[in-house]
């Protein structure tokens, strides 16, 4: 039986290697490459464990870690929906189930229904810890977009409104992080790197 587990828990650590070929709209701090979705997840798991004492409500900071690594594993076959895409609304969506429901699925039966349960918990956006990690989720686009001149915003002409609405939920999360990063929209609007529309 374990020998039986360890060959599936191999078989998904291959299959989530391909989260390194994901791209996002976003691009690293002050440059111009690409963020991908395995990077994403890294640097919100280390913006979660720094950030933790900031969320509203104390928060089991395992379970976030688990969340924000495993909440864009779904886009190995959904691909990733850019957060301002009036076309596709960034919303769990049935394709992504389907990929949970796959990629879990090649670990033992057990921890494939924890992480599972927990990509769910994420995208609910419910519990404390789902509420933290979602604003890390919102935060890290934001910094990458001010470090960048506008990033997407002004690649894709996206307006102060769209941005304030998006990232607003970062308040669910921690109070502090909304102050710090409601500062930062107004700021991008005044140096002109975000755009009020009248």
């Amino acid at each position: 039986m374990q020998a039986n587990d360890l060959l599936k828990q191999i078989s998904f650590i291959k299959e989530i290697d391909k989260l390194k070929y994901i791209q996002r709209k976003t691009k690293l701090f002050n440059s111009d490459r690409h963020e991908n979705d395995a990077e994403h997840s890294w640097h919100l798991a280390m913006m979660a464990l720094v950030l933790a004492k900031h969320s509203n409500r104390p928060v089991d900071i395992l379970k976030v870690v688990k969340m924000v690594l495993i909440h864009d594993i779904v886009e190995i076959d959904a691909g990733d929906t850019f957060l301002y895409d009036t076309l596709k609304n960034h919303t769990n969506t049935r394709e992504e189930l389907a990929a949970a429901k796959r990629i879990f699925g090649l670990l033992p039966e057990k921890q494939a229904e924890e992480f599972v349960e927990i990509w769910k918990e994420f995208e609910d956006g419910i519990t404390d810890e789902a509420k933290f990690a979602k604003s890390m989720d919102r935060f890290e686009p934001l910094l990458q977009n001010t470090s960048n001149n506008g990033g997407t915003w002004t690649e894709f002409n996206v307006d102060y409104q769209k941005v304030y609405d998006k990232k607003k939920a970062i308040k669910d999360g921690s109070a502090s992080i909304w102050n710090y990063a409601e500062n930062l929209i107004n700021e991008s609007v005044e140096k002109g790197i975000l755009k009020k529309t009248p």
